[in-house]
């Protein structure tokens, strides 16, 4: 955002918290803190890191998400951390929109998402985003991503294939692991991350009984989110799916936390 265009759009984003009584200014884009705005509300950076200051709190979610999902992220996090309830509203600035968001009911079951591992998360989310639209060699990719409680989904769950990872040292959060974590994305099976980024294995089958779990799941979804919605309910992990229609699904305590397919123009 040029720095002209930030003092008038912020300035105009500032009035509409005043006349609408708004609980938070959300501002998609980073910012030093001489220009972050002096407001009786709080304030939200969304940018490149996750950071909790007294004045401002900075969120860091992938720039390839599209906005509706984004906002319903930052809800899920004003609500954790109590600077928002259900129904009110908040006003956001992108580089070329001012918009007011009201907070939905039941969004708070997306508060997961913000986790200890959220730069595990959100490193997965950015490398999923990119398995949806390029693919591997031309093909589409179905896979799932576990994440946290690894000890416990271990439990739950057993090789399909020998562990491409054992005796490995591979982190999702360093760069060169982004190629290795595509390749292996198209063997069956899940992956089983640690909640620091440590890849513990690939090509796991989750051994979920829907019959036995008590799942709050849409209709029409298939054996793949089944059994991610139903690790996360068996664990305390966070499960990350794309199907091979691009479709990319965040499961929580047995709970679809977010849908999106970046292939489709929202």
């Amino acid at each position: 955002m040029e720095h002209s265009n930030l003092k008038t759009m912020l300035k105009a984003a500032m009035g509409l918290v005043d006349e609408l009584d708004a609980k938070a200014l959300v501002i998609f884009s980073e910012m030093e803190p001489d220009e972050i705005p002096d407001v009786h509300v709080p304030v939200v950076i969304v940018g490149s890191k996750f950071e909790m200051d007294e004045r401002v709190k900075r969120v860091s979610i992938p720039k390839t998400l599209d906005l509706d999902n984004s906002l319903n992220l930052i809800s899920a996090f004003l609500l954790e951390h109590g600077m928002i309830r259900e129904e009110d509203n908040f006003v956001y600035v992108t580089e070329d929109v001012i918009g007011i968001k009201t907070v939905r009911k039941g969004i708070s079951v997306m508060k997961g998402f913000f986790s200890k591992n959220q730069d595990v998360i959100k490193k997965l989310l950015e490398i999923t985003i990119e398995l949806s639209v390029e693919g591997r060699e031309g093909m589409a990719v179905g896979a799932i991503f576990v994440v946290g409680d690894s000890r416990r989904v271990l439990r739950h769950s057993h090789q399909m294939i020998p562990n491409p990872f054992k005796g490995h040292k591979v982190n999702v959060l360093e760069r060169e692991s982004k190629e290795i974590i595509k390749e292996f994305a198209q063997l069956d099976g899940a992956f089983v991350i640690r909640d620091d980024g440590r890849i513990v294995a690939a090509g796991r089958y989750l051994e979920v009984e829907p019959k036995v779990i008590d799942l709050m799941l849409p209709p029409g979804l298939g054996s793949r989110h089944i059994a991610a919605a139903g690790i996360t309910k068996l664990t305390k992990a966070m499960a990350i799916t794309l199907s091979e229609s691009g479709t990319i699904r965040i499961f929580k305590n047995g709970l679809m936390l977010l849908e999106y397919n970046p292939r489709i123009r929202y």
